[in-house]
């Protein structure tokens, strides 16, 4: 069985996505198991929107082989339960998979299960849970982690990426893009993506290079020299590299490359371009420079993040 673990103002969506997710599989894959929402107590929960979920108790089911474990604003006082951590261990130590959605992590963290662990949750959790967990591996910005049968993700809407993958890893890649497909995502993203767009990160608001930076993104293919960028907002090539990382806090090469990155590597994993391709395409001019700026910025070549993503 697959259980969902809830608490009094839980975000719903952090249930309703993985339920959606586990439901639709199940048109494509007998064995899908049952799924039941959870709580300390026998009845209706109320989430942090007014809605209701139906619970179960959790000393009353069965056996447990996936736990989802939630966040919201409520999580603060259940990761604060004995009855609620001793349940998350106690399931973990029968041998299920254990995972959190957003602050959910906060759970698995107060429970032990998250140390010497990769984990993330919500970015702008980020300070706090590294102040009160130092003994987690926290990987601020990805999408989701897995780390032997403790997975954790981000915000929200990445549990359903979370859920996606639990659906490959048990009945096959096939399975869960047929899934997806049922859910019109536009794809199925990797855990290894990052929650942020580099593209936001540096637009300052009613910054100066906005509109620069949405150029750059459409012409990523071209040369992009600070004399060209700097002529393009009508400043010298000085001025404008001093006021570009005065604002961006980057230079404007280092930015162009991440730009470069973020493009590329999500063409990498999820077109059928070959890698000199995206090299070209994005901008860096061949595959071996493309190859030492991903080892640079994620520790693997590009063949080796494809390979990763085609295996589900």
């Amino acid at each position: 069985m697959i259980g969902i673990l809830v608490f009094p103002d839980f975000q719903i969506l952090d249930v309703a996505g993985p339920i959606s997710v586990f439901e639709i599989a199940k048109r494509y894959a007998a064995k899908v198991p049952e799924m039941q929402v959870l709580a300390l107590a026998e009845g209706p929960v109320r989430s942090s929107s007014g809605a209701a979920m139906l619970a179960g108790h959790i000393g009353a089911c069965p056996p447990i082989s996936t736990l989802v474990v939630v966040g919201g604003e409520g999580v603060q006082k259940s990761l604060a339960c004995p009855e609620t951590l001793a349940f998350v261990r106690r399931v973990e130590a029968g041998g299920a998979r254990i995972a959190s959605v957003c602050s959910g992590a906060y759970i698995l963290a107060a429970a032990g299960l998250l140390d010497g662990r990769r984990a993330t949750t919500h970015w702008s959790h980020t300070r706090d849970f590294v102040s009160r967990f130092p003994k987690v591996k926290f990987e601020p910005d990805k999408i989701f982690t897995h780390d032997g049968r403790i997975w954790t993700s981000a915000g929200i809407s990445a549990g359903i990426d979370l859920a996606l993958a639990m659906v490959a890893e048990d009945q096959g890649d096939e399975v869960a893009r047929q899934t997806a497909r049922q859910l019109v995502l536009y794809q199925r993203r990797s855990g290894g993506q990052s929650q942020f767009s580099s593209l936001l990160e540096l637009k300052a608001p009613n910054g100066r290079f906005a509109a620069l930076l949405s150029w750059v993104r459409e012409h990523l293919d071209a040369s992009l020299t600070v004399e060209q960028l700097a002529e393009r907002v009508g400043m010298s090539s000085r001025h404008f590299a001093r006021a570009f990382t005065a604002e961006t806090g980057m230079t404007p090469s280092k930015a162009i490359e991440r730009l470069r990155l973020e493009v590329a590597r999500e063409r990498v994993e999820f077109s059928s371009e070959t890698i000199d391709v995206v090299a070209q395409s994005a901008g860096f001019g061949d595959a071996e420079r493309m190859r030492r700026a991903f080892i640079r910025a994620f520790g693997q070549p590009p063949q080796a993040i494809r390979r990763s993503s085609r295996s589900g």
